[in-house]
């Protein structure tokens, strides 16, 4: 955070924001138990045949 703070000549507490998720649909970061729900479901019943697939979990970044 302090490199990017340094770099963007912001504060640190404004680094999340304004260089983070500045193109980001959803402002805020992907929780841990996002994640694990995620890992949950893939470990679960009815996904034997899911193979080679990639979960995209950017809050929309990729979509910007």
């Amino acid at each position: 955070m302090a490199d990017q703070a340094r770099a963007h000549g912001i504060a640190e507490d404004e680094v999340v924001a304004d260089v983070l998720l500045a193109r980001s649909a959803v402002k805020r970061l992907v929780e841990p138990d996002e994640v694990a729900r995620l890992v949950g479901f893939l470990c679960g019943p009815g996904t034997d045949s899911i193979t080679g697939a990639s979960y995209d979990m950017t809050g929309g970044w990729t979509a910007a």
